[in-house]
């Protein structure tokens, strides 16, 4: 048995515990770790960050986002004179825009970053995943906003429809766009290729704009169930019975309701797809 002598044990001072940190060369000890980055602080840095960074490049897409949905309206007309086919026509014209954006642009951005290794700067940040998607997507949303505003007044005019229920707008494009912005990014960060990123992008803007512009009476069943499986089919919906002389307002918060869980059902799916890709 060694027996420490007393005068080693004053030399210390004190005998460190088992619960104190160890201390370092110089005996100090080491700064504890910075807090968690919250989620909401983390989401606005995001979105900031993406909205100066594309609104440049993003400001000419939105211009043909909107020249394309103005020039569907346009040959629509002399098809449709009105009714339900105008109201089908204005509505899914203007969620178009939204499609553009926020599901094929947002598709090919997340494919792009995916394979050149982009997502490895957003893996690297002390943010929540779920910051990166929604701050992401609700950049590229935020852009559809003119357009669609100015595709349903320019469709409205056009079919001479009532201007006085377009403020539902407000909540149309923040839901139908989170809705496509999560099925866009989900797109992007699963597809194994970014040409195949691209490709289905292009295939999702496409259904919206056959099975939200066309209207539902006039598609075969088939088709018209599969309608009901767009995300932004329920936008279009709610904005559509907003044209009629007295609107069926429970019938308009029941798709707003829908398109809300679709959204959040979408969002959570691409922050899963983020998740997934950024750890490979």
């Amino acid at each position: 048995m060694s027996i420490v002598p007393a005068e080693a044990l004053s030399a210390s001072g004190r005998v460190r515990t088992s619960a104190e940190p160890p201390a370092d060369a110089y005996g100090a000890a080491p700064a504890p770790l910075a807090p968690r980055a919250r989620l909401l602080p983390s989401l606005a840095a995001v979105y900031r960050a993406q909205l100066s960074r594309a609104r440049v490049a993003r400001i000419p897409l939105l211009f043909v986002a909107t020249f394309q949905s103005v020039g569907i309206m346009v040959l629509m007309r002399g098809v449709v004179d009105g009714g339900n086919e105008a109201r089908a026509v204005v509505a899914g014209s203007s969620v178009l825009v939204v499609a553009f954006v926020a599901l094929n642009l947002l598709a090919q951005y997340f494919g792009q970053m995916r394979a050149s290794g982009g997502l490895d700067h957003y893996a690297t940040l002390p943010v929540p995943p779920a910051a990166v998607v929604l701050g992401v997507a609700g950049a590229y949303a935020s852009f559809t906003v003119p357009g669609a505003v100015v595709t349903a007044v320019t469709g409205s005019v056009l079919f001479q429809l009532p201007l006085t229920h377009l403020w539902v707008l407000v909540a149309v494009i923040p839901l139908a766009g989170a809705a496509l912005a999560g099925l866009g990014a989900a797109l992007g960060l699963l597809a194994p290729r970014q040409e195949l990123a691209t490709l289905l992008g292009q295939l999702g803007m496409s259904a919206a704009l056959l099975l939200g512009v066309l209207p539902a009476d006039r598609l075969p069943g088939p088709i018209a169930y599969a309608r009901d499986l767009l995300p932004s089919t329920y936008g279009v919906e709610a904005l559509a019975r907003t044209f009629d002389a007295h609107p069926d307002w429970p019938a308009v918060a029941l798709d707003l309701a829908v398109c809300a869980a679709v959204g959040v059902f979408s969002l959570a799916v691409a922050t899963w797809a983020y998740r997934r890709a950024a750890v490979r």
